[in-house]
């Protein structure tokens, strides 16, 4: 008993105060950055692009724990006294007249080293996400802009992925001060510059932001002309892949092209990392890529709005196809004008208002299966038409496009269908044979793109390929001349 007395008596001991734990937490996040400064010296040193992905893998865990006190004694110590953007830094954070006292060891080792570039950008990056937590987006617009010309300035292969940083907040700034289309110069002069210095990572980004600005102001033709014009480079990462994806997939969505959207959607979710950290990125995808599927005629599966991520965001949609699913033009009204403030903050109304014809053409093919003959009255009631050359049309229409198989009688005024017949005996088998194949082969093909080999390394197995073989053309000439025997042979083994 004294003994747990003993030990409880040293555990209240140890309790630190608030003020000691602000201290101890202000420290191991000094540490932290000091360690990211230190690889991307690092990385500078030996031009090697693992260390800068090692810094920004640190983003989420540093961005946490962030104040205005961490970032400027951040700035004091780790940019040189003399350097003008110090004084820019500290204003943004509201700390230009404070003063940081540094010990003289340290003033020595920031004045014996190099001012990088790449860590005045990683500063600047703390600094933008810090202004974007805290909301203050005119400061973060303002600092971007007055950055962003040298940004472009740095033609380093080890700024590329701070670059490519830096350019998203830089966009996602002026967006949030809905002033996205004043930057649209300067990022197509940016995409330019990084497509000639083949800076794949930040070409990649601005392509995507360039895709996005346009999307936003619904510039779909400029879009697709820039799609046209410009290839995607193939060594960005997934995530950046994948954004381009939803794009191409909206543009060709709107342009009725919803076989290739439908495709490009597909390959956006499969590509996305499946975190949480990116549900609002598979929202947005999944969203479009049911109302894609359902304009293509097909219904998606209930699995797609089962997903516990997902499962809220998506309960319109899910009521949007039902409606379709069922043909109930009332339901499909109804869930229309219920949810519309979520349709349009999703940009997808437009295409949902597309899908009143889907809703009608499955009506009628319900109709049509149910009744061998029915008239176009009771069409009009069914479907809640107009009028019955409404009805007659739609049902014409139908008929063409392969939906429904009958034939209308103009003069009685009705609808009559035919017997069904095999399904085997049509094309429809083929078809479908003819997707899963397709769609096995681009899988295929995408896995060998994935693949990644060392560089270099074959060349070592074909230069000792090459010298075996040698050997063995000079062993087998020295048989042949004779100038082996038996005992030297034996003497090898």
């Amino acid at each position: 008993m004294e003994a747990n007395k003993e030990i409880k008596d040293v555990e209240m001991e140890v309790v630190k105060s608030p003020e000691e734990e602000q201290k101890e937490l202000l420290n191991l996040l000094l540490a932290d950055i000091k360690q990211n400064v230190i690889n991307l010296e690092k990385a500078v040193d030996n031009i090697e692009t693992r260390f800068i992905t090692r810094v920004l893998r640190t983003f989420p865990n540093i961005r946490r724990r962030l104040t205005d006190v961490a970032l400027a004694k951040i700035i004091n110590i780790h940019v040189p006294q003399d350097d003008p953007s110090k004084a820019v830094l500290l204003k943004y954070i509201g700390k230009e007249t404070e003063s940081m006292e540094l010990d003289q060891e340290s003033n020595d080792k920031n004045q014996s080293k190099t001012y990088l570039p790449e860590v005045e950008t990683y500063l600047c990056l703390l600094v933008l996400i810090y202004l974007h937590d805290k909301k203050e987006y005119e400061k973060g617009a303002e600092l971007s802009s007055n950055y962003i010309e040298r940004i472009i300035s740095f033609n380093r292969r080890t700024m590329d992925m701070l670059a490519a940083k830096f350019y998203f907040y830089y966009s996602r700034f002026f967006e949030l001060t809905n002033r996205l289309s004043s930057i649209r110069t300067t990022l197509l002069a940016a995409q330019r510059t990084t497509a000639l210095r083949h800076d794949n990572e930040s070409q990649a980004t601005i392509l995507n932001l360039l895709l996005r600005n346009y999307l936003y102001y619904n510039l779909v033709e400029q879009a697709d002309k820039l799609v046209l014009k410009t290839t995607f480079p193939e060594e960005a990462s997934n995530d950046q892949f994948a954004r381009y994806m939803l794009y191409l997939g909206r543009i060709k969505a709107i342009q009725l092209d919803y076989t290739s959207a439908n495709r490009y959607l597909l390959q956006a979710i499969r590509k996305a990392p499946q975190s949480s950290k990116t549900v609002g990125f598979l929202q947005a995808a999944n969203k479009l890529s049911i109302i894609v599927q359902i304009l293509m005629g097909e219904i998606p599966a209930k699995s797609v709005f089962k997903q516990p991520e997902l499962k809220k965001s998506l309960e319109p949609y899910f009521h949007i196809t039902q409606a379709v699913r069922v043909g109930d033009l009332t339901k499909f009204k109804e869930t229309l004008n219920k949810y519309t403030s979520v349709f349009r903050a999703d940009h997808t109304y437009t295409l949902i208002l597309r899908l009143r014809h889907n809703v009608i053409k499955t009506g009628i093919r319900m109709i049509s299966l149910s009744y061998s003959r029915i008239s176009l009255r009771d069409i009009c009631h069914k479907l809640q038409l107009d009028s019955e050359e409404d009805a007659e049309y739609i049902i014409a229409k139908a008929i063409r496009d392969g939906v429904i198989d009958a034939t209308i009688n103009h003069e009685e005024g009705y609808m009559k269908s035919k017997e069904i017949v095999d399904i085997y005996s049509t094309n429809e088998p083929q078809e479908a044979f003819n997707e899963c194949i397709t769609f096995c082969l681009n899988l295929r093909n995408e896995s060998v793109k994935a693949m990644r080999f060392p560089s270099n390394a074959y060349r070592k197995e074909l230069a000792s390929a090459k010298e075996i073989d040698d050997e063995e053309r000079k062993l087998a000439k020295e048989i042949e001349d004779g100038e082996l025997d038996d005992d030297s042979m034996d003497g090898d083994y």
